[in-house]
Parts: structure tokens; sequence; C-alpha cells
């Protein structure tokens, strides 16, 4: 399918041939029809895609903080390396179309096949021929709204918020600041609300526009005597609110919102501008500042946008869909209209040409500008459902080879450490790239060479070709993944965890030995850093049990982040701790028999202090802590056994002490991925595993009984 995307380093727009993307639980496969260029949001998207990296990093300097503590842990080539790569990605653009309904999940009841629908959301309805939406970012399309008009939705439901925010009531003035795309519609909106309407804008155009969608007055900014005329419309008064639309960096907005504004009025901001608030103003009139939060409750919300789980109407009467379906109802009743806004209308084909409008390499007057995708044919079952773009380049044949590779999952992770270290390995042949995201896996084919990409699985298990699955998906697929490659003849490489249940965890053991000849490795890198290993070799010839403490710096994650949900990530004890876990069982060289766990009281299962002992007499300790400042190192290992000491300080530094000397080595701080792809691609020619498969077993099986012990408060058996 074709789909518009941006390249994040060069900023360059272009149209990708790339595979639909594939459905998931609690969404809709729509075959768009028409989307909306929101030109205000994407116009800046275009702008600092296009920027130098210097640029990009003043613009964004909370990103610049995050890899200077890269470099600080990890080095300044590994660094530069991964945020290069992450800079050679492409991403989507869009976020409001209309289309029809191809497909729907088997948990999705609302749709059917054939609706014709209004989808929102960034990441979800691209500028693309196929797009895969979460039902509560669908909205049905009446029979008498077209496409077009329908494709405006998104745009509709932030102009509903905002006029939400403001909560005009029958007969006050509102005073709109920016007439765009949001402010025709808002205006339109107030007038359908019983309100008067003032629009403000600097271009004449924008204000005669204006003037013809019922503001009852439009007006330059530029006017000497704006504020006079202002104060004259509303007797004297002052308007009862004003929202902001604008986007500039300038201040001038909130300034004169608070000029033309009565004692006590609302003061709504829906665009961006500068918001230093002047002080006098605002108190002296006791003004009231809001922000209005995109289009509407549920918002940012993963367990609303992302789960479907919807609010109850009492509690929460307009959410995202319900301002989406009310938008559209309008139109229907013909209460609002969008003739005048569309000025252009593009095929996909020529979508470059459309950015060329709004970044200003062609010197047009526009307003709303849509992407057409062709008429749908309706043949009695809706045509055109997506075909599996399978290959794009060479095509492999014939039988499987440990090192045809392929991945499932071509996120952040995948194209930072496991990607870039599998190609220095020699004779590796980077076969399949696949992800859920059809646009991810061909930006990441381009990117790194492999010589096809896919957004369907069953593509890489049915592939006699392939001989090693590289698993890099969220956690909850882990388990299920892990299996239908062993069952399919291939060797595993499964980020961490192996599986978040024992019920995944047993399937896997039962698959593990019904195809003994396979090799599975669990993501479990830091065993096989250069740190870690000459930790081991300093204690293993001892007689005698040792103690390993190891502290975490995890730093904190919102709860609502994915690896935080017990259900997709497991939680971070299993999809982090289980590291620490197997580098303990790994220094030691003894199988935990028991653990007990605490944890500071919080929301989610995090500050925990965990203690294992092996079979061969040692503990482990456990500090895995999140409320820490989070620029401090990460790890710290410290050993104590056989009048020995050994401290390893975020891999880094090793210092080792014995009979009053100590000496210290120093390492660059590599965490092992390296050199574990190195030892499992030699363990999948070998047969010799690279971590015995038990011992990823019971690494696991230890996630859950530190689970079972917080939940008891007692000590567990393994």
């Amino acid at each position: 399918m074709q789909q518009l995307v941006q390249n994040s380093r060069s900023g360059v727009i272009k149209i990708n041939t790339v595979p639909p993307p594939a459905l998931k639980r609690g969404m809709v496969l729509v075959r768009n029809r028409f989307s909306l260029i929101s030109a205000g949001t994407e116009r800046s998207k275009v702008e600092m895609g296009k920027k130098s990296l210097l640029g990009k990093a003043m613009a964004r300097p909370d990103l610049v903080k995050l890899v200077l503590k890269q470099v600080k842990e990890q080095g300044l080539l590994d660094t530069a390396a991964r945020v290069m790569n992450k800079l050679g990605t492409d991403s989507a653009m869009g976020y409001s179309s209309a289309g029809v309904v191809m497909e729907i999940s088997d948990d999705v009841s609302e749709f059917r096949v054939g609706e014709r629908v209004a989808c929102a959301g960034g990441g979800y309805a691209s500028h693309a021929e196929f797009i895969v939406v979460p039902k509560n970012l669908v909205a049905k399309i009446p029979d008498n709204v077209s496409f077009q008009d329908a494709a405006y939705t998104t745009l509709g439901a932030i102009a509903m918020q905002g006029l939400r925010q403001a909560n005009p009531t029958l007969g006050e003035t509102i005073v709109v600041i920016g007439l765009g795309l949001l402010g025709q519609i808002l205006i339109q909106l107030l007038k359908a609300n019983g309100c008067r309407v003032v629009g403000v804008d600097i271009n004449p155009d924008a204000i005669a526009l204006a003037a013809q969608h019922g503001s009852d007055l439009a007006i330059s900014r530029n006017e000497e005597t704006i504020k006079e005329q202002i104060k004259a419309f509303t007797n004297g008064h002052g308007a009862d609110a004003v929202i902001i639309t604008a986007s500039t960096s300038a201040n001038d907005p909130v300034e004169f919102a608070a000029d033309v504004m009565r004692d006590r009025g609302r003061v709504v901001m829906v665009g961006v501008t500068g918001m230093n608030l002047p002080r006098t103003p605002y108190y002296m009139k006791e003004l009231e500042f809001k922000l209005s939060r995109s289009y509407g409750a549920g918002r940012y919300d993963a367990t609303y946008e992302e789960k479907g789980i919807d609010y109850p109407i009492g509690y929460v009467r307009w959410t995202e869909n319900r301002n989406m379906q009310t938008f559209l109802q309008l139109l229907a009743e013909k209460k609002l209209n969008l003739e005048k806004l569309t000025t252009h209308v593009f095929p996909i084909a020529q979508g470059e040409e459309a950015y060329k409008l709004i970044s200003g390499e062609r010197q047009e007057r526009y307003i709303g500008i849509l992407l057409d995708y062709g008429e749908i044919r309706d043949d009695g079952h809706t045509a055109h459902k997506p075909t599996a773009l399978k290959t794009n380049g060479t095509i492999s044949s014939g039988k499987a080879n440990a090192k045809n590779i392929a991945f499932i999952g071509a996120g952040s992770f995948a194209t930072g450490y496991l990607i870039p270290n599998l190609k220095s390995i020699d004779g590796v042949s980077l076969d399949m790239v696949c992800n859920s995201t059809g646009m991810t896996a061909e930006s990441v084919r381009a990117q790194f060479g492999f010589k096809r990409a896919s957004s369907n699985i069953d593509d890489v298990f049915s592939d006699e070709s392939i001989g090693t699955v590289f698993i890099a998906t969220r956690h909850n697929l882990h388990a299920e993944l892990v299996v239908r490659a062993l069952e399919s003849g291939k060797h595993v490489f499964v980020e961490k965890p192996l599986s978040i249940d024992e019920d995944g965890l047993n399937k896997i053991i039962a698959a593990a030995e019904r195809h003994p000849h396979l090799q599975v490795l669990t993501g479990f890198n830091r065993r096989f850093s250069e740190p870690v290993k000459l930790l081991r070799q300093y204690f293993m010839r001892l007689q005698e049990p040792i103690s390993v403490s190891y502290r975490v710096n995890a730093g904190a994650l919102p709860p609502d982040h994915w690896t935080q949900d017990l259900n997709e990530g497991g939680g971070r004890l299993i999809g982090e701790g289980c590291h620490f876990i197997d580098t303990i069982q790994y220094l030691v060289g003894s199988e935990p028999v028991r653990v007990f766990a605490e944890m500071l009281p919080t929301t989610v299962r995090e500050n925990l202090l965990i203690t294992i002992r092996f079979q061969n007499g040692s503990v482990g300790t456990i500090q895995y802590l999140c409320n820490g400042d989070k620029l401090y190192p990460k790890e710290r290992i410290e050993i104590f056994g056989g009048n020995r000491i050994a401290v390893m300080e975020n891999f880094k530094t090793v210092m080792l002490s014995e009979q009053g000397a100590q000496r210290v080595r120093e390492f660059g701080g590599g965490k092992g991925h390296k050199e574990e792809l190195a030892a499992f691609m030699a363990s999948v020619e070998s047969g010799v595993p690279a971590i015995e498969f038990r011992s990823q077993v019971l690494t696991t099986l230890a996630t859950f009984r530190i689970n079972d012990s917080l939940n008891t408060g007692f000590a567990e058996e393994m």
C-alpha cells in the first residue's frame, strides 16, 4: 500500500510502498477514502524534521538530557550510533481521516465490515491507504455526510473540546483568535451554540472567510481600533470568553485576550502560542486561563484509546469519541458547512506536493488540504482488502539456514541494540523484518538492509528458508511467538522476559522438549558483558557460598506505561527484574531455591527489595529502586566471599580487593549485547546453548515466585 511518511533525519516527505498494518485486538482495519492535512500541526513537524541535528537538539532539550545520560553510561560512539539509527527511521504523518471498515477484531462489536467511518489519532489515522485504529477513535459517518467532510472530524473534535472548555452559554460573546482551520470550524460551532462571535486574525482572506461562516464581527489584529471595536460590540463589558487557536511563538494572543475580556472571563488555549501571562490584567480581572487537551476526555489515556474501555456517560459526558460523533451529527444536520474550507485535493501519489504548500515551497493560498485514496469499489463484499507486501527485494527460498534471520518486532530496542550488533557478525543474513506497523517494517528494512518487509507474522513462520527468529515485541506476545517459532523448526532469540505467566512458560517448556535440537535464548545480556564475566572468574574457584548484592537505580516510569500493565508488560519485576536474577544466578553458579520480597508502598510493583537463596548456600539480594535520582548511575554489584570483595560500577569499573590489595579495571560501559548475540549465533551452529535452557526457565520462574512472595508476605520455594 502507499503511505506518506517523513524521514526523521532529513525531514523529507515521501510516498512509500509499505506492508499494510496488522489488525490488533480492539481495533478496526479501515481503507481510507480521504485524509486531512492539519496544516498547523503538520507544518510544525515538517519544520522540526528539516532542522539540523543542533536545531533538533535546541528544540528538544528534554531529549538531549536523555542522550547525555546514555553517553555517560554507555559511551559516545555507541550512543551516537543509536541516535543516528533512530533518526534514520520514517515516521507517520496525519491524524484525521475517513474511509470504509474492511475488517474488525473479534472483540469489537460496535462496527461492521462495509460501514463508513471517521478515524482519529496520531499513528493511527495516518495518510495511508489502509489504517488500523482503536475502536474508541472511530465514529460512524451519517448517510448524508460525505467522506470529504468526515475527514475533518478530528479537527472538529479538537475545536469542540475547546468550546467545551470555554463553557459558552446562549447569548455570550466569544472571541476567536486565529482563523485557520480550527478557528473557522469553531466559529460555526459557537454560532450553532447560540453565541455572538468575534473572529480575529492577521490574514485578510481568513477574516473574510470567518465573516462568511457567521462571525458577527471579523476584524484584523492589526487594526488600531480593534480593542475599541470589540468593547463597543460588547456594550462596553468585554468578551465573556476568548478561545485562542493561533499558532505563533509570540505572546500577543494571551496579552490581547486579557485586554478584551470582561471581569472573571475565561481564556482557553487550543492553539500553540507564548503563554507568559501578564499578571496585572489577569489578576485585576480575575481571569480564568485553561488549556484544552486535544479532542476530549480519554486523550493520552491508554486504557481508553488503546484498550477501548469507555468512560460511563453519567460520569464523563464528552469523550473523544462522543465529540467525534457530535461533530458528524452537526454535519448531518447541516449546522456546519465545510465547503469553503477545502482548497486543495491531491491524490495520495502526489502527497509530496501537498506538503510543499504548507512548507511554503509552493506559494499558494490554502486552508484545508485533503489527500484522495480513490474510489472504494463495493461488489457485495467491500473490495480492496489489503494484500501483505511480503517482499521488497530479493526473495529467499530453499532449505533453512540458521544464519538466515527474521525479526518480529522492530521497535527502538531492536533497532538500537539488536539489529546493529547482529549485522556485524560474519555470515548473518538479515532476511525478513516483520512489524504490526507496515511503515516501520519497511523503514527498518531499507535502513538495515533486510531483504523483505512484512506485517504478517505468518510470513515468518511459514518460510522454510528462515532458520532463526528474533522476537522483540511487547512482552505479552513472547510466549506464543516462541512456541510458534519452535514448532516451525526455527531457533529463537527472545528479548526478555521469556514469558509473563506460568501458563506461557509451561507451553514453551513443552515445545522445547519436542524440539531439543533448537536453541532458545532469552535476552539476558548482562552475564555476557566483560565486567560481569570478570566477576565470575574472580569468585568461581571458591569452595564456599558468596553474597551478591545488586542495586538497580531503575528510574520512574508513569503508572500507565505499557510495561506496568500486568497483562501486557508483566510489570517491571517480570519485564526487567529478570535481568538481575539471571546475572546473580550466573555469578553464584547455582540454582535458586527460595525467594522473599518486600516493596515500598506504591500503586505499581516497583521499589522492590528481594532476597534469593541458592542451592549452594549463596545469597543474592536485589534492590530494584525507582524513586532515586535518575541521572545517577543505574547499576552496582557488590560481592563478598572467600576473603575477597568485588564491586562493579555501572559496567564502567570493577574493583577487586584481596588481602588489603586493590586493583581497578576499567571498561567501556557495554552491557553485553554484542557478546550475547555472538554467543547465540555460535550456539545455533554448534548446538551448545549460550545459556542453559533450564537456567532461563528458573530465572523466569523466580520472577513469578517473587510476585507470590509480595502477595503472601512469606518466602516462597522454587
